[in-house]
């Protein structure tokens, strides 16, 4: 096969039998395109079989070098195993020099949050400027409103359908990474934000190509993340000492204040669609006030 016949292969492989999502895909492939065009400069006469385990390391190395942070190189790893063991299975390889390669631990740092107060701002400043019944305003509400009511990912907010929102039980289906499906609660505001861009602001954008889709670009095509980011560097713009962040600071942002608030972790898990709960541990942080009062609640001593 081609290497060309390899990647496409490779790519099948990703999406039906790993069920990673589009994005997941893309990055793989990069991952291992990086990886082939490094072996070629080494070795302009070598083919897939020639991976080795020095070939791996040495192309880390140079993204090191080229100023690619610890967690890029880190994940870059992680990619590059998957790509061997499948090569292996496929009998490219002999032996699979994935399984020895050991990569730099990162170091996981938290991104800023929103205090709760600076929170519900954003949030009325994005529910003044829907006021006019603007479609544009109406969407940018609840683009806002469900990411921080739910804690779900930009992808799986764009990727909604209409039919994904249950009204009346206040939840949202949705299809997080691995193709798993899972229900996001959320409040009444962010009902009213539905209720307001179904009756008003999606209708005025609707066009042929929406299709099913739940939030809508101006062209009437399905919201892309791009647009999704925006919007929220935009709301948060307004809110006086607000950090600049994505809808990844929103996702942090609400985990945070339900811990704040009492939650559960697991229950936090299961919100943020973590498969393990180490994974919410790291993503999460209980800020002092809280330990404060927990602490002077449940310490005899205290």
């Amino acid at each position: 096969m081609t290497d060309s016949a390899v990647m496409d292969r490779y790519a099948a492989h990703l999406r039906l039998q790993r069920g990673r999502s589009e994005h997941t895909i893309r990055a793989y492939l990069s991952d291992a395109r990086s990886l082939v065009g490094h072996l070629e400069r080494e070795a302009p006469d070598s083919a897939l079989s020639d991976i080795t385990l020095t070939v791996l390391r040495s192309w880390l190395a140079s993204l090191s070098r080229s100023g690619s942070a610890r967690t890029s190189v880190s994940r870059r790893a992680s990619s590059a195993r998957t790509f061997t063991a499948w090569l292996f299975r496929e009998g490219v390889l002999d032996a699979d020099p994935g399984a020895r390669l050991v990569a730099p631990t990162s170091r996981r740092t938290l991104p800023a949050v929103l205090r709760a107060d600076q929170a519900a701002a954003a949030l009325t400043a994005a529910e003044s400027g829907a006021a006019q019944d603007d479609p544009l305003a109406l969407r940018d509400r609840l683009v806002v409103e469900l990411l921080y009511s739910t804690g779900i990912r930009v992808g799986e907010l764009c990727g909604l359908d209409v039919d994904d929102v249950d009204l009346g039980r206040r939840l949202v289906r949705v299809i997080g990474k691995g193709n798993k499906e899972r229900s996001a609660p959320f409040g009444r505001p962010a009902a009213d934000a539905v209720h307001a861009w179904l009756g008003v602001g999606r209708p005025a954008l609707a066009a042929p190509a929406s299709g099913p889709a739940l939030l809508l670009g101006k062209r009437g095509g399905r919201l892309d993340q791009r647009q999704a980011r925006s919007i929220v560097h935009d709301v948060l713009s307004v809110v006086p000492g607000a950090p600049d962040l994505g809808p990844h600071g929103l996702r942090h942002s609400a985990a945070t204040h339900l811990l704040e608030g009492g939650a559960d972790l697991r229950v936090v898990q299961e919100i943020l669609g973590h498969a393990s709960l180490a994974t919410t541990q790291l993503y999460t942080h209980v800020s002092v006030e809280r330990l404060r009062a927990v602490h002077d609640q449940a310490h005899p001593r205290a």
